[in-house]
């Protein structure tokens, strides 16, 4: 019998156990969603805003940066109790955070030659985000240097803000410098206001999303005009629209001898329309934009028709791109809006260097598009046919663009300028330009069919 029931006990004993380990689980989980975590590390947040100072200064280069402390990832937060920061926990680790997710990805050059990337970590700081000393870099430098903020106050680490004040060795203030802020890692969604400070010049401010690549702080012509250049190049290949509406002018005209004057029509045109929009001579309405992006579908959808209807000459192509050269150029401009703060001093040879590229771009267009037309005309399908069939599909894509842009300019109100000097006189402006524009033209046209006569 005893052996019976000390088996018995043996036999239920783990079954009692698990009941009650199965029951006491709640309260566990309870308890440790409720108990205070001494550290805490996170997520990639969705949107952060980055200010920074570079201000060069005898053999120094001064780095003064803030971005959001929850930016911060991989590094164990300490909190207290009651779930707020334990800043005198965290000071010690900011260092380490501000090389890994700051200095290791901004690269600073002096002269195109590369800073250390491990710069001397002057001092941290975190502050509250009500804090404004980021206003200007004295005031900021005062507060990254000054007095640490004291440990009870009630700091939540996800909106706190982290200062730094980076230091790099360099040969001379008066050096040309350049930055690639790659610090787009820190969020989802970046943005950053660079300020510049050079000895003796004014202040540049640079104000971009993402990663524009490198910079240059401030930008000699040939460095200026070589990046918009670029900006041209990939532009005119990256804008689908500009592509097809090239390709309408092509189709018809398949030798670069008749090509010669409707691209440089075309590119006269829209070089006036943004050198003029980048000078503030455009409308500065909300409804303007819309109305230019369903023009240029217009333009595309009109070109094509008359591919299809088959009567157009050299002669009336011109002067067509021409017309529509000048409302490609507002589009151009709106691309070139926010890249234009990387003009420095040199917006007027930046905005032709653009152009430059857009023609570098367009000539690149046309080397690869009149091989594949003549031989897709030769060996696929009868000119006229292949001619109906393109200009129909890129018809078919531009007429949907048109009604997608149409509607979202009815979005925007339409509102009558007012009758004021400032507008009488941009109007007065404009008229000259056209009227200057028409007899240029005039000019051309009998320049051009006096020649074809000879």
């Amino acid at each position: 019998m005893n052996h019976l029931s000390e088996e018995s006990i043996s036999v239920n004993q783990p079954c009692t156990w698990t009941r009650t380990a199965w029951a006491a689980l709640p309260f566990l989980l309870v308890l440790t969603f409720l108990a205070p975590t001494p550290a805490r590390a996170h997520d990639i947040p969705v949107d952060a805003t980055v200010q920074a100072f570079v201000k060069p200064s005898g053999d120094r280069l001064h780095l003064l940066m803030r971005v959001p402390l929850e930016t911060m990832r991989d590094v164990d937060i300490p909190t207290d109790p009651r779930g707020f920061l334990d800043l005198d926990k965290l000071r010690p680790m900011m260092p380490d955070a501000a090389r890994l997710w700051i200095s290791n990805f901004v690269r600073i050059y002096e002269d195109d030659e590369p800073l250390p990337r491990r710069p001397q970590v002057v001092a941290t700081q975190i502050s509250l985000p009500s804090d404004k000393s980021f206003a200007s870099y004295e005031q900021a430098l005062a507060h990254v240097t000054g007095a640490p903020l004291p440990n009870d106050t009630n700091a939540v680490w996800s909106q706190m803000m982290f200062d730094v004040l980076f230091d790099y060795p360099i040969h001379s203030e008066r050096a040309e410098f350049s930055i690639d802020p790659a610090v787009d890692g820190l969020a989802a969604r970046v943005n950053t206001v660079l300020r510049f400070l050079p000895p003796g010049n004014a202040i540049r401010a640079y104000e971009f999303s993402g990663n524009p690549g490198l910079i240059h702080l401030d930008p000699s012509w040939v460095q200026a005009a070589l990046s918009f250049i670029r900006m041209g190049f990939e532009h005119i290949l990256d804008g689908t629209d500009h592509l097809l509406f090239l390709l309408c002018l092509v189709i018809p005209f398949r030798r670069f001898r008749a090509l010669i004057p409707v691209v440089t029509a075309f590119t006269v045109a829209h070089s006036i329309t943004l050198i003029a929009s980048a000078y503030g001579l455009a409308p500065d309405v909300g409804w303007f934009p819309p109305l230019i992006e369903t023009l240029i579908a217009i333009s595309i959808v009109y070109m094509a028709l008359e591919n299809i209807v088959g009567h157009t000459t050299v002669h009336r192509r011109w002067m067509m791109a021409f017309a529509f050269g000048l409302v490609h150029g507002f589009g151009f401009s709106f691309a070139l809006r926010q890249s234009l703060q990387f003009a420095g001093a040199h917006m007027l040879a930046s905005l032709l260097s653009f152009n430059v590229g857009v023609e570098l771009g367009q000539l690149l267009v046309l080397l690869l598009i009149i091989p594949v037309l003549n031989a897709l005309f030769r060996y696929v399908v009868e000119e006229r046919m292949g001619t109906i069939i393109l200009s129909a599909l890129v018809a078919h894509t531009a007429w949907h663009w048109m009604l997608d842009r149409a509607d979202a300019m009815r979005r925007f109100p339409f509102r009558w300028p007012d009758l004021t000097s400032d507008f009488m006189a941009n109007t007065l402006r404009w008229a000259m330009v056209l009227v200057a524009l028409a007899g240029a033209a005039w000019l051309f046209d009998g320049w051009r069919r006096k020649r074809t006569k000879s």
